[in-house]
């Protein structure tokens, strides 16, 4: 399926103004159910009620507030929610450029590939200089009403905008309890290198599929055709002893398998 623009607009560099496409990077195929019927396995409905009676609220006494206390709201209406959208703007503008690694992974939320509008020759030199280099910028922009911050990257000679989580989103790793028990032995720290040494690899993307989805659909088609297969029982995993004697049964199932 060929993939089709979401958005237009162009990246700032200063005065230099680059047109490009954006596309999304990512589809979202969760399994998704419909709530039915028990009897007549008609879709039901959802309807806003009032808690205390019962009764259903029609849509024009619908309104949204924002509990700032127990029981106490502030109603905003249409009006006060359109005063407060961004002013419209097709520019993704650059403020700098940070080495890849200098931005936890935390903070990356969604990926959009960006794409060439017209000015190839521009585009694939400011790909190649950031995968060349390392970098990404650091770029802000507004799409459909909303205000983003995000990454510019290069990926296999593309341009990558990924959206960023805003600081008060994302919980520092100092935030959480402190580890309780012994530090790790000396031992310990080099099983756990040698561990991590037999198991080096490349990343393939490949290998990697959503198997819970797999697993529904295939069971989805069966019970499509009157016969449900039987399911195995999840097997529980026993309680871990020792950091060390872990780490050697691990050492020792890697040697097997390689030798086997």
């Amino acid at each position: 399926m060929t993939a089709r623009a979401i958005w237009k607009g162009e990246i700032k560099l200063g005065s230099a103004k680059l047109p490009v496409k954006l596309y999304s990077a990512i589809e979202d195929r969760s399994v998704r159910f419909h709530i039915l019927d028990d009897r007549s396995r008609a879709r039901v409905k959802q309807r806003m009620v009032e808690p205390d009676t019962g009764e259903e609220v029609a849509n024009e006494e619908i309104r949204k507030g924002y509990e700032i206390e127990a029981g106490k709201f502030v109603i905003l209406d249409d009006k006060d929610l359109e005063s407060l959208v961004p002013k419209p703007s097709r520019e993704i503008e650059v403020s700098y450029f940070v080495p890849v690694e200098a931005i936890p992974q935390q903070f990356y939320e969604r990926a959009y590939y960006l794409a060439p509008d017209d000015d190839h020759d521009n585009y694939f030199a400011l790909a190649e200089a950031l995968e060349n280099q390392e970098r990404e910028g650091i770029a802000r922009w507004v799409m459909r009403n909303k205000a983003y911050t995000g990454a510019l990257g290069s990926q296999d000679g593309y341009l990558v905008l990924s959206t960023l989580r805003n600081a008060g989103e994302v919980i520092a790793a100092g935030e959480l309890p402190e580890p309780a028990g012994r530090a790790p032995t000396r031992k310990e720290i080099e099983m756990a290198k040698h561990l991590v040494s037999l198991l080096e690899g490349e990343f393939s993307a490949e290998n990697y599929k959503d198997e819970y989805r797999e697993r529904v659909m295939d069971f989805i088609a069966k019970k499509a055709t009157g016969r449900a297969p039987r399911l195995a029982a999840v097997k529980t995993k026993r309680k871990t002893t020792a950091l060390d004697s872990v780490l050697a049964k691990s050492i020792r199932a890697l040697k097997e398998k390689r030798v086997a």
